[in-house]
């Protein structure tokens, strides 16, 4: 369950779908998977409803594991849109202020970008979230069934909720509701706790119950990752790099231009980002080949399963019946791939002249490809490669559309390459669900479908809450949306290459990107037991925008998780998810009051601020 989704980023489905998703992907861009914890908060929300018609006298129908599986697969596509629709990454690296903060370097063309609108973004996401969710219904079979893939994360979703159907679950889910009831640490967010100096680079625990949440969620591993790039960025590197200011960049722009600290800050980070994903990409398409390539090969076998194993258990035997049983026409997903695609080939160029209309055919005509590589990876690794895939597209079609049209081009088409394979990948993990909870993969489709629908509005109308209240992608703001920044200059590296960079900016990515291969390859080289020491490059890139509260925030969870392990490791293994869920989703309740009073123009009375003694 060690699944990390940064953006390089990922949801919240918790927290109400979109909403939870846009503030983090808004603040950090840094989330786990979190699957289970929709899957609780299905199981919460709809055994106390019909409990609650119970005691109004009316007799429900008993609320099944089928049914707990069709509303998580229902609210995880719905935050999928949420994280993946690209609000805090691509499409808000369309915006003007994010091509300010990109400066002048040659691919930033004057006027190339677009304001965020409900209109276009609702348009852009339907015309293409719903296509992934089919590409790959024909060989689920295949892929679930037959080549028996474990997709980790579907497998522990489906484990949680089995185990939530019976009289033991009910007892123990029923002591969480009253989690839900969290609100802001209001006052204290810039609290200076390890001091001034400390604060200044921006070691401080900000009280952030969202991120304390997400630590616990988090392995070790990750939280100590985002310590460490906090540590190696903040405490080192930028302190540094800023005592040469004058020299390595000019003294007379603000910092928070890319030809200024920031442009270190932000090439750091993505040669990180780029050399991780990189690897894994490589790793898992030649994994991915090479076992596919066994199983072509491999002689056939006798049908009947011999006395010494390959006996079928009769559950397992029902599981496949079930999932057989539930059968979508082929006929039908395909037909409704290429409608979709149609539409979309026809309304993106309408809503972006940059992009081209074969630009759309091609990426359709690779998004099945791409899909069943990048799902049939995640079944092994557990590994959604849908941002690594983006992030190539990106490249790619920015350098095809040139200096005029590079930018927005890429950004467009990189998020619709990201979002056909990283929705098929997804709703694999789902159809695993489903196939151990014995439920029709059409009335998955059918939730998936719904969800992701409902996402395409209300991730939007969300997300426009956000931009319209809070002062979004200020790099020194708390809304900071660090990558969408990233992903635009991504683009323009697409175009132009590194000439605008600042001194040293290009020796420093170049080392930083060999550093993220090199652990990656130090970690598969080595035993078990020190893998478990090598830090992740893409969970470290993070602090070195976002800075190093975070990190701490993550630490304080990972701490919790480590004490309540000693104290009772069986009631850990099943309240720590539960708990972590609770604690994000109310101190994400708060989010949507102080919403409509930033809207209002109401702000708070008082100001409690710290600052260094002269």
């Amino acid at each position: 369950m060690e699944r990390l989704q940064a953006v390089a980023g990922a949801g919240d489905g918790a927290r109400g779908g979109g909403g939870g998703a846009d503030r983090i992907a808004l603040t950090t861009g840094l989330v786990p998977t979190l699957n289970i914890s929709a899957a609780l908060l299905a199981f919460l929300a709809l055994r106390g409803w019909t409990r609650a018609l119970e005691r109004l006298g009316f007799s429900p129908r008993p609320f099944t594991r089928q049914e707990n599986t069709v509303v998580q697969t229902c609210a995880v596509a719905c935050y999928t849109i949420a994280f993946g629709g690209g609000f805090g990454s691509t499409l808000l690296g369309l915006n003007k202020r994010t091509y300010e903060l990109a400066g002048n370097s040659p691919g930033n063309v004057p006027g190339s970008y677009k304001e965020p609108g409900i209109g276009w973004m609702v348009g852009l996401l339907l015309a293409i979230s719903f296509a992934g969710n089919l590409s790959l219904i024909p060989l689920r079979k295949a892929l679930v069934v037959d080549y028996k893939l474990t997709y980790p994360s579907g497998t522990a979703t489906a484990v949680l909720i089995n185990g939530f159907h019976t009289a033991q679950g009910d007892k123990n889910a029923n002591f969480f509701q009253w989690f839900y009831t969290g609100g802001n640490a209001c006052g204290f967010v810039q609290f200076p706790t390890f001091g001034l100096k400390a604060w200044k680079q921006s070691f401080f625990f900000d009280f952030s119950l969202t991120y304390v949440g997400a630590g616990m969620i988090c392995s070790h591993l990750v939280n100590l990752s985002t310590l460490l790039g906090a540590v190696i960025s903040w405490g080192i590197m930028w302190p540094l790099i800023s005592k040469h200011k004058g020299d390595w960049y000019p003294a007379n722009i603000p910092e928070s231009s890319m030809t200024s600290l920031y442009g270190y800050k932000s090439f750091l980070c993505i040669a990180l980002i780029m050399g991780d994903g990189l690897y894994h990409f490589v790793k898992v398409t030649g994994v991915t080949a090479k076992s596919l390539h066994n199983r072509f090969n491999r002689k056939s076998v006798s049908n009947t399963a011999s006395e010494e194993g390959d006996m079928v258990s009769l559950d397992d035997l029902q599981r496949d019946e079930v999932f057989k049983r539930g059968t979508v026409p082929s006929w039908m997903a395909y037909s409704g791939y290429f409608l979709l695609s149609i539409i979309a080939v026809i309304t993106i160029p309408i809503m972006f002249r940059q992009v081209k209309w074969y630009y759309v055919i091609i990426a359709y005509a690779l998004g099945p490809v791409l899909g069943f590589a990048n799902s049939y990876g995640a079944g092994l690794t557990d590994i959604n490669m849908g941002y690594n895939y983006g992030k190539i597209a990106l490249f790619v079609f920015a350098a095809w559309a040139g200096k005029d049209n590079g930018v927005i081009a890429g950004l467009v088409v990189g998020t619709l390459v990201k979002q056909l394979v990283l929705v098929s990948a997804d709703l694999m993990h789902d159809l695993k669900t489903g196939h151990l909870t014995l439920t029709s993969p059409r009335s998955m489709l059918v939730g998936e479908l719904i969800g992701t629908g409902i996402g395409c509005f209300i991730a939007p109308l969300t997300f426009m809450l956000f931009y319209r209240a809070f002062d979004i992608g200020n790099p020194d703001g708390y809304w900071k949306a660090p990558y969408a920044l990233i992903y635009r200059n991504m683009a323009i590296l697409g175009i132009e290459g590194i000439s605008a960079l600042p001194k040293h900016c290009l020796s420093l990515s170049v080392g930083f990107f060999a550093f993220a291969v090199l652990t990656n390859v130090a970690r598969d080289a080595l035993p078990a037991r020190y893998k478990k020491l090598v830090p992740l490059p893409t969970a470290m890139a993070v602090p070195f925008l976002v800075g190093a509260s975070f990190a701490i925030d993550m630490c304080v969870g990972s701490l919790v998780v480590f004490a309540w392990n000693k104290m009772n490791k069986k009631e850990a293994a099943f309240m720590v998810p539960a708990v972590a869920s609770g604690l994000m989703c109310g101190d994400g309740i708060w989010t949507f009051p102080s919403s409509i009073l930033a809207l209002a123009k109401i702000k708070p009375p008082i100001c409690m601020k710290f600052t260094p003694g002269s």
